[in-house]
């Protein structure tokens, strides 16, 4: 089992391997589709970041820089006037973010991605160049997974929607399994393989 925290090295992202087991702690960034349409079109494409986004820039820089992003569309509780609590956060399907993803790794400095389902091979290719790892959540367990977030220090896009926002969690051992890591090992391309080979000696 390997631990990790936020903000995450080289060194320790280099020493996962696919198919290890991780207890993930420290501060995660939640982002699905308008989170990543918007980083891609505002900062990482654009010729300059517009007046009203640089303060976000800067913040999302600190936060990312050595760190995780979650595809995750959370069901959020409100708690008081400012605060919040996840009622479920269970990872969204990943490869809608093929995309954007290895311009946001790099961009960023990225070095973990959550979802499920896995993601293709531009983002495998990213995460052996920066380097980072693809951290497979369970899915279906999304009042589990909600455990392990101890607070929701932030918010930023709410006009996204809930489910679109931008979130800022801590969360303490969150368990995980690396399915893609920086050595270029992708468990979902081996699935993949493997099922297209019984497939096609059941077709004969």
């Amino acid at each position: 089992m390997h631990k990790l925290n936020t903000p995450i090295s080289d060194e320790a992202i280099r020493a996962l391997k696919a198919g290890d087991p991780v207890l993930l702690s420290g501060t995660v960034v939640t982002g699905r589709d308008a989170a990543h349409k918007f980083l891609v079109e505002n900062y990482i494409k654009s010729d300059s970041i517009p007046a009203a986004e640089a303060d976000l820039y800067e913040t999302l820089k600190g936060l990312l820089d050595g760190g995780v992003i979650y595809h995750c569309g959370p069901v959020v509780s409100k708690i008081g006037e400012d605060q919040w609590k996840f009622v479920a956060a269970g990872p969204t399907t990943s490869i809608r973010e093929e995309v954007y993803q290895a311009d946001v790794i790099e961009h960023f400095n990225l070095k973990g991605v959550i979802g499920k389902g896995g993601m293709a091979g531009r983002t495998l290719k990213a995460c052996q160049d920066q380097p980072a790892v693809y951290l497979h959540a369970v899915g279906g367990a999304a009042t589990l997974i909600a455990q392990s977030v101890v607070e929701v220090a932030n918010v930023y896009k709410l006009e996204f929607g809930v489910p679109e926002a931008m979130w800022v969690i801590h969360v303490e051992d969150l368990p995980l399994i690396v399915t893609m890591d920086s050595h270029g090992n992708s468990i979902h391309d081996t699935v993949e393989a493997q099922s297209k080979e019984k497939l096609a000696a059941l077709l004969g």
